[in-house]
């Protein structure tokens, strides 16, 4: 049987085992059935992709939205509090 070791952040272990534990497993556990589902779809078994809040386009229209409330021509949300 062979070892592969992973080294993690303390808080994101703490929490996973918690989980697991719900689940009746432990980490091992739950690694092998992350890399044999790794062999079922021949690749990562979920999408990985980047926050699109950090996107290109979302910041290029954040910016362009910033613009426009510092000119005077945009609206603030209803749901933003401004302390005038």
């Amino acid at each position: 049987m062979a070892s592969i070791n992973v080294r993690v952040d303390d808080e994101l272990k703490k929490q996973c085992e918690m989980i697991f534990e719900e689940l009746g497993m432990n980490t091992s556990t739950a690694i092998n059935i992350f890399l044999k589902q790794v062999i079922r779809s021949n690749g990562i078994p979920f999408t990985v992709q980047a926050d699109p809040f950090y996107s290109v386009e979302n910041q290029a229209h954040l910016l362009a939205a910033k613009e426009r409330m510092e000119k005077g021509e945009g609206k603030i949300h209803d749901v933003i509090e401004v302390d005038e």
